[in-house]
């Protein structure tokens, strides 16, 4: 698949941002995905991943979520996360991720579906968004704020719901995408779980949210400690039907 590097416009500044796209799309434009990453931000594994699900025919978007404080990556980066590397790289993220206030989102998310519905090679929408970790979070902050753009998004070893009742409700309003949340089994207890499916209920959503048996947080990055090949295979298996059935084309 192609991959393009680009800079996205946004209010405070350009973000570098790269793009996964099926051959043909000189030829012919393709639903867009829009694409937050994991904390630990674009490298390897997250090119390869967008690259996977370009080849479905998706253009996908992948923007460096903490642009302001530099390119991509933001942080030195082993070639493979451990365990014990977690706790001294979330220490350096800790401070960027804080920085980066629900405004922020909100200003970012609107130049990057602008950007994502101008390129020649997608289609002008509606499109999906998907994220892992505090991308999953990014992306049902975005779908809410957009929702006559969105049609679908998808969540893995999210922090959503992580908040509590009060700011679930507050980030479910507004949302009419339909959604997938995927759960590692260590960051959510089957009764949050519950919660979690009422709440979504109540919004009226079209949803499934699921734990992944036998996962921990991060098990979709196979350049972590954390991946479980299994849970990346089901997450494939959720995130292509959803898409195929919101997105015309892909």
């Amino acid at each position: 698949m192609p991959v393009q590097n680009l800079s996205i416009p946004t209010p405070d500044g350009p973000a570098d941002a790269f793009a996964a796209f099926p051959d043909d799309a000189g030829r012919q434009r393709h639903p867009g995905v829009l694409m937050y990453p994991d904390g630990f931000g674009i490298r390897p594994v997250v090119r390869e991943m967008a690259r996977e699900l370009a080849g479905h025919g998706y253009y996908v978007l992948v923007p460096n979520l903490f642009y302001r404080h530099g390119p991509a990556p933001v942080i030195g980066l082993p070639g493979h996360i451990t365990d014990k590397d977690r706790p001294a790289l979330l220490a350096q993220l800790m401070p960027l991720i804080e920085a980066h206030t629900t405004e922020r989102v909100l200003r970012d998310a609107d130049a990057y579906l602008t950007f994502l519905t101008a390129r020649p090679e997608a289609g002008p929408g509606p499109v999906a968004v998907t994220g892992y970790c505090i991308g999953g979070l990014l992306a049902v902050q975005t779908a809410a704020a957009h929702p006559g753009r969105v049609a679908a998004v998808a969540g893995f070893h999210s922090p959503v719901g992580a908040g509590g009742p009060g700011d679930l409700r507050r980030l479910l309003a507004g949302l009419t995408a339909r959604v997938h949340l995927g759960h590692a089994e260590s960051d959510i207890t089957p009764e949050a779980l519950g919660e979690l499916g009422r709440a979504l209920d109540a919004a009226g959503l079209a949803h499934t949210s699921e734990i992944y048996p036998g996962t921990v947080h991060g098990f979709t990055m196979s350049d972590t400690d954390a991946f479980d090949p299994a849970g990346l295979q089901r997450h494939w298996d959720r995130l292509l039907p959803l898409l195929a059935g919101t997105l015309a084309g892909g």
